[in-house]
């Protein structure tokens, strides 16, 4: 069975949005914490937002620091979450999933290949987290406090959702990696 693993960029005071906004330079690290993803994931989950914005730029991208990650996906099978898409077309290997999020992930973890990962898209997190679906929670932890009113990865109101710590390792910029699995 195919596992569903989230990495996230958030803040001291639990912010996930915008994190070029406030995260700082990437360290070794953190590098090669993103670069495993690579190695151990084929598929891709978006939420809208993340593909919205996503769609417009990684396909242009061809060169550079960046041209291996936009290689891997743009190559790789990507399934968009949103009521309110009509088409993902504009993306190459984009399907869209606008029913039943549970049905249409556990045929996804029962697929051959390797891990599924959702990127960015904190609001699909939780919605894969509050309905058992998402099997590893990677956050990258920035010392910083990001604030301005910028939406957190968990609302004030979330139900309560133990999680074990698997692993958690500092980085040479401070940030701590932290790895979680919910507790089922």
């Amino acid at each position: 069975m195919r596992k569903v693993v989230s990495g996230l960029f958030v803040s001291l005071d639990g912010v996930a949005q915008s994190p070029n906004e406030w995260q700082f330079d990437f360290d070794e690290e953190m590098g090669a914490a993103l670069a495993q993803t690579l190695e151990t994931a084929d598929t891709i989950l978006l939420g809208r937002v993340t593909f919205t914005e996503w769609a417009g730029y990684w396909p242009t991208v061809t060169s550079g620091e960046d041209a291996g990650f936009a290689r891997w996906i743009n190559e790789s099978p990507k399934y968009v979450v949103s009521s309110t898409l009509d088409s993902v077309d504009d993306w190459a290997n984009s399907t869209l999933i606008d029913g039943d999020l549970t049905a249409a992930v556990e045929k996804l973890k029962a697929g051959e290949g390797k891990d599924i990962t959702v990127a960015g898209s904190p609001t699909l997190v939780r919605s894969l987290l509050e309905r058992d679906l998402l099997d590893e929670l990677v956050l990258l932890i920035h010392p910083v406090v990001a604030g301005e009113g910028r939406k957190k990865l968990f609302a004030d109101d979330s139900a309560l959702k133990k999680l074990e710590l698997v692993s958690a390792r500092p980085t040479s910029s401070g940030v701590i990696i932290a790895t979680y699995r919910p507790v089922r």
